[in-house]
């Protein structure tokens, strides 16, 4: 038996650091949602009791380092599963790039074997699952748009934002999010207004929320990376309405209304960057079915 599973990429509308926690993790505030690039799982059950990870993209380990292979591994455990599952990943999503690709990952491998194995679990269970994996599975399991708290684990569900193009451009670096939050210096950030992104969002108020996208990760991020910054010079200057980093880069987003924009900023961007993707905001959650 097999069953496929998409894997959408997630981008931060806002991301404010709070506090270093006693726990080593940061007290975020974030407001993500999920757009129309995905990664896609196949799930096939296998005779032996093996979790097995096949990947074309080299850039995925296909061991335990792997969160699609933890995530498969932590239901195994609590559930005693005896079964063996192959995961196979069709990489869309780049790797180490802000938009959330393996946490991604592992949230469809927890949704798709929920249902292969017949665990019976809600996405509330799931994400409380997903938390034991990485801050930005509870997310990915639900999909959508959400306020995350805490360490990013706490999900408040939110309206789907006005409706326009993402522009997304990736420099062909990996970014290591661990290292951006070490260099954090939490007393002298910016913080993003995230009450009136939500209010944005709420009122479908496309002007308003261009106004409050913030990302408090994005100074450190462009002091080390040079390539990120231009990048983001660039977009501007191809006409995006606003323009910001996801999570801790260094993928750039743009915003755009208008389709004719649109394509003047992509095609600009085709000539100036590799992995140039224009999409939409899905801003719906996932379901069960």
């Amino acid at each position: 038996m097999k069953l496929l599973v998409k894997a959408p990429a997630k981008i931060n509308l806002s991301l404010d650091v709070l506090r270093k926690r006693p726990d080593g993790y940061h007290e975020v505030e974030m407001i993500m949602t999920t757009i129309d690039l995905a990664d896609r799982i196949e799930l096939a059950l296998l005779d032996s009791d093996v979790i097995k990870i096949t990947s074309l993209n080299r850039f995925v380990p296909d061991d335990q380092r792997n969160l699609a292979y933890q995530a498969a591994n932590i239901l195994k455990e609590k559930f005693r599963v005896k079964k063996g599952v192959e995961i196979k990943i069709e990489k869309n999503i780049p790797v180490a790039a802000g938009l959330a690709g393996g946490s991604s990952d592992a949230a469809a491998v927890l949704r798709g074997l929920n249902k292969l194995w017949g665990l019976g679990l809600t996405l509330d269970e799931l994400a409380i699952i997903g938390a034991e994996i990485g801050s930005d599975v509870s997310f990915c399991v639900y999909g959508g748009t959400a306020l995350a708290t805490g360490r990013g684990e706490i999900i408040k569900e939110l309206p789907a934002p006005p409706v326009c193009w993402v522009i997304l451009a990736k420099p062909f670096i990996g970014v290591s999010t661990a290292d951006i939050y070490k260099r954090l210096d939490v007393e002298t950030i910016e913080h993003p207004n995230t009450e009136k992104m939500i209010e944005s969002i709420s009122s479908k108020d496309y002007d308003l929320m261009c106004e409050c996208v913030g990302n408090v990760l994005e100074n450190v991020t462009l002091s080390l990376y040079p390539e990120v910054a231009q990048i983001k010079e660039q977009i501007c200057k191809f006409g995006a309405d606003t323009v910001l980093m996801s999570g801790s880069g260094p993928t750039v987003f743009g915003l755009i209304q208008h389709d004719s924009r649109m394509n003047r900023v992509y095609n600009g961007l085709r000539g100036f960057c590799d992995q140039v993707f224009a999409v939409r905001m899905i801003g719906q959650r996932h379901t069960l079915d």
